[in-house]
């Protein structure tokens, strides 16, 4: 609630950036917003249209046009159906929507690995545990706790990053499901009925603070993406290694469907436009995008919520992760099945 108000009033608050120089575009754009009025999707998307706006060339009134359900899907379909790509209409939705791609959700009917990047913003994503007492942090400590009890929503969340993660580590895990937001997660921590956590999304250092004030400790995170497509590490988090480097060992198939997992995760939102775009409207977006990541309103906005503005290279780089091939998904729809009876939708 408290970073809800910090947004709320730094977007009301003037924005400023460089326009770009004079060129021909149409006098209003939308930006259509996969999620209902008000709410997290929805307030990023009043301030990111706001920017875009004061950077594009002739400043034109963009307007927010919120659409769906929370986890982006209903918003996505219509980008993929609807939406003419003629460079009028943008859109900006959850990572959700890309996790809910990924694991077969049937309402699901558009292709993510086909849109056309503008700009992110990345959150991070730590897993958190109540390790023994010997100080150790390591991957022996952790598969020491056996099996390790994770708080998680469901697959088809951001927790999905952290069980494919897991896997991959053949760390054995034993999920407690059905706690759907970080206060359910740190709730059930604090009481003792999980051993571990994954922080993900907006605010992620003031979340594991209850966390961390009830034993737990950072073991590794999600990292960052380069615009080359390379993870790094977490600028929030300095020391604090990410998977592979925790791990230092590779399975092809649980490599493969953690990078799209983890890449949706980070994406607590992404500005896109519709495949086929003209490549003259997709260059006017994109420079749009490098003068809203100055506007010194949604930079405040988005440094109150621990999120980083990445423009077109990086967002284009994280969305790279999910061109998974089809016996990979599918292996990762049955993975989940077997291992936690779920199955989409």
């Amino acid at each position: 609630m408290q970073r809800r108000r910090v947004m709320g009033g730094l977007i009301s608050a003037s924005l400023t950036a460089t326009a770009l120089p004079a060129r021909a575009a149409p006098a209003n754009l939308t930006l259509l917003v996969a999620g209902p009025a008000g709410e997290q999707t929805s307030r990023w998307g009043n301030a990111v249209a706001l920017a875009l706006s004061a950077a594009f060339p002739g400043q034109p009134q963009i307007y927010p046009r919120p659409l769906g359900g929370l986890d982006g899907v209903t918003g996505a379909n219509r980008l993929d159906a609807l939406v003419v790509p003629d460079g009028t209409t943008a859109a900006i939705m959850p990572g959700a929507a890309l996790t809910a791609w990924l694991t077969g959700d049937p309402r699901v009917h558009f292709d993510p690995t086909r849109w056309v990047p503008v700009m992110a913003g990345c959150g991070s994503g730590v897993l958190v545990v109540r390790l023994p007492d010997d100080g150790r942090t390591d991957l022996a400590a952790l598969r020491a706790i056996s099996p390790l009890r994770l708080g998680a929503d469901q697959p088809q969340s951001n927790d999905l990053a952290a069980l494919l993660a897991l896997a991959r580590l053949g760390v054995p895990v034993a999920p407690v499901f059905g706690l759907r937001n970080i206060d359910a997660k740190t709730r059930a921590f604090v009481a003792g009925e999980v051993d571990a956590v994954f922080v993900s999304g907006e605010g992620v250092p003031e979340d594991i603070a209850p966390l961390a004030a009830a034993g737990g400790q950072p073991v590794f995170c999600l990292g960052s993406v380069t615009p080359d497509g390379k993870v790094i590490g977490d600028a929030l988090f300095p020391g604090l290694p990410d998977l592979v480097a925790f791990s230092g060992t590779s399975t092809p198939f649980f490599d493969a469907v953690y990078r799209a997992a983890a890449a949706a995760a980070r994406l607590d939102f992404l500005v896109v436009l519709p495949r086929l775009t003209d490549p003259a409207a997709v260059a006017q977006w994109r420079g749009a995008a490098q003068g809203a990541l100055a506007a010194p309103a949604l930079a405040a906005a988005a440094s109150a919520s621990s999120i980083m503005l990445q423009a077109a290279p990086v967002t284009a780089a994280a969305m790279a992760a999910l061109d998974v091939v089809s016996d990979d998904q599918t292996g990762l729809q049955s993975f989940l099945a077997k291992s936690y009876g779920w199955q989409p939708g």
